[in-house]
Parts: structure tokens; sequence; C-alpha cells
């Protein structure tokens, strides 16, 4: 159909929380460079919490966005590991989803046993052409109503991918 009308991957966030600094975060990094080919970011916690054993701005997470064809392989491979299959709430009100996976190996990285296995959170935000008027710096634009009906129609999302 329309050109402009069809929603297309902005961006595919990827994101392992180890919940402490150290051996395990920087093996935690070099998966999602293998995985991603990128460097990834480092995040830091927000807030000491004592039952969890962390302290404020201790780095305890890694994540790393991807955009393009990239994000797409690495979609198909964690679509392919949940069997196609998502639950209603995994859609956010704007029409992006996300899933977690419990085994980065299930993505196609070989198994390496110096560094072990670790869950990563996927984050899908969609788009259609002109969706990044709203996000400049200068002179932001509004998404007319027509370009941004996304809620509902995610329903089409999984059967093209």
């Amino acid at each position: 159909g329309e050109p402009h009308a069809e929603l297309r991957i902005r961006k595919l966030c990827l994101n392992i929380c180890v919940g402490e600094s150290g051996d395990r975060l920087t093996q935690a990094a070099k998966v999602l460079e293998q995985l991603t080919g990128q460097t990834p970011v480092f995040s830091k916690a927000r807030y000491t919490v004592r039952s969890f054993g962390i302290r404020r701005n201790e780095k305890i997470a890694v994540h790393c966005t991807v955009r393009g064809a990239k994000a797409e392989e690495i979609l198909e491979k964690g679509l392919k590991v949940q069997e196609y299959e998502m639950r209603k709430n995994n859609f956010s009100d704007t029409g992006n989803f996300g899933f977690g996976i419990q085994e980065h190996i299930d993505l196609g990285i070989k198994y390496d046993p110096s560094i072990g296995i670790y869950g990563l959170d996927l984050y899908v935000v969609l788009g259609r052409p002109g969706f990044s008027i709203a996000d400049k710096k200068s002179r932001t634009g509004c998404i007319g109503a027509k370009q941004n009906q996304q809620r509902g129609s995610h329903a089409l999302v999984p059967a093209e991918v």
C-alpha cells in the first residue's frame, strides 16, 4: 500500500541488567558486543537499595541500541526463540513491544564457559517515516493524527516479521 504508512522498526534496544558491577558486568558487555557488533553502554543505579546490594551510581547494567537491518536480524532471532508468540501486555499503548529471553545462547551465540549464560530484554520501537520530527532538538513538530495511528495497527507486525 502506501509506503509512508508502513510500520518499520525504528530501533531495537537490548538490555542486560546484572545487578552488580565487576566481572559479570564486563562479561555481559562482551555478550552484547558479540551480538550487535557495537560497543554497549553501561547504566548506573539511580538509588542505593540495601536489599538488592546496589549503591547509587554503581554500574549495574549494559544496554545497546541497534537500528536498520541489524535490528531486524536480531529481532528475527529473538522472535524465533519466543516461537513468534507474545502476550497482550507485551505491547505498549503506542504499539511498541518488548520481551525477555532467558538464555542469550538461544540467539545463536556460541556458549563460552568463561562467560556463562545471560538473559536479556529486547524492546522494539516501531514508527513510520517522519516520526523523527518529534524527536529533534530545535523546531520539534507534531506527528499528524493519521500518521500517528499506531495503536491497534501493531496487530499486523508479527505476521510481517
